[in-house]
């Protein structure tokens, strides 16, 4: 039975809000790596380190998958899509521009992917509620990073690179639905492993790491946590949602994690949250809704019956 198209349980919810979480502290390491590793670096060590962590847990879980059985031309495929052009175009972006803006930017994402969702898939079209659910999640990041956004001026290449990222995730997480058959974590691993492949060469040639001084602590730690968290526990949650929530609701994830960074701020750093991040909050929430459609559906329910108790009386 497909499970696509219908609103999210309560248990997707929650993935999709850790997965934001966790994807929204990415956009913090890049900045941190950016300040001493070059651009291809960065991506391989991400992907590198995953690489190793996630075809461990593949390879010794219930779910193994043996290596020659597995569609490596489409894992390829969904590396270039998914980490290696993306990662890079990102961590590029943030070599001109701020993280709180690259994650605004990032945050089109949704927004591609219900265009690309319409054209090119059978059950997840397009519908007056989700775009408009999309659409104000994405003018509740405006509003909620709105002070960031002047940064963006006369970085025209960097906003370009940012929005290219999310085009490209967009297509990625369409193209993401021919591994539903396979385990979360094969296909993780596999794409990941696949990632590693491509760009190891192109580091090579153009970073040449070896001749790098050896970077601080805070670096290789970030580099780790990157690998780690925003990449081998972010893709195990990205593809189980995938093959339950669909492409278009999974993509909600770039819209959350611009808030995730300003709720971690203000737990965790103390920072104040000020009417824009509220207003932003609020209009993101109205556009979940939206999409989601069970707080919509409960209340035309509960109007329709009141309507139907005023006749009887």
């Amino acid at each position: 039975m497909t499970t696509i198209g219908r609103p999210m349980t309560a248990a997707e919810w929650s993935l999709l809000v850790t997965l934001a979480i966790v994807w929204g502290g990415s956009f913090f390491f890049f900045k941190v790596l950016n300040g001493e590793l070059p651009v291809l670096t960065i991506v391989m060590g991400r992907v590198g380190i995953a690489a190793v962590v996630m075809q461990f847990a593949a390879l010794t879980g219930r779910d193994h998958v043996p290596l020659a059985a597995l569609p490596w031309r489409q894992f390829a495929v969904m590396a270039l899509l998914n980490n290696v052009l993306p990662f890079s175009l990102i961590v590029f972006a943030e070599t001109r521009i701020s993280s709180g803006v690259a994650s605004i930017l990032n945050a089109t994402t949704p927004i591609f992917t219900v265009i690309v969702a319409h054209a090119l898939t059978d059950d997840e079209k397009l519908t007056p509620a989700k775009f408009l659910g999309v659409v104000l999640g994405f003018c509740g990041v405006a509003i909620l990073m709105a002070p960031q956004l002047a940064s963006a001026r006369g970085n025209t290449i960097a906003v370009a690179a940012s929005l290219a990222a999310a085009l490209l995730y967009a297509f990625a997480g369409i193209y993401g639905r021919r591994f539903r058959a396979l385990p979360p974590m094969t296909v993780a691993a596999g794409q990941v492993t696949a990632s590693a492949i491509i760009l190891l060469p192109f580091a090579a040639w153009f970073d040449q790491p070896w001749t790098l001084p050896t970077p601080h602590l805070t670096t290789i730690a970030a580099l780790v946590g990157l690998a780690l968290l925003c990449t081998t526990l972010a893709y195990g949650i990205y593809f189980r949602l995938l093959a339950t929530a669909g492409a278009t609701n999974l993509l909600l994830v770039t819209v959350l994690s611009p808030v995730s960074a300003v709720l971690l701020g203000a737990g965790l750093l103390s920072e104040r949250v000020g009417w824009a991040a509220i207003a932003g909050l609020l209009t993101i929430g109205t556009g979940l809704a939206a999409i989601d459609g069970r707080p919509l559906l409960f209340l035309r329910n509960r109007f329709l019956r009141r309507a139907v108790n005023e006749k009887l009386r």
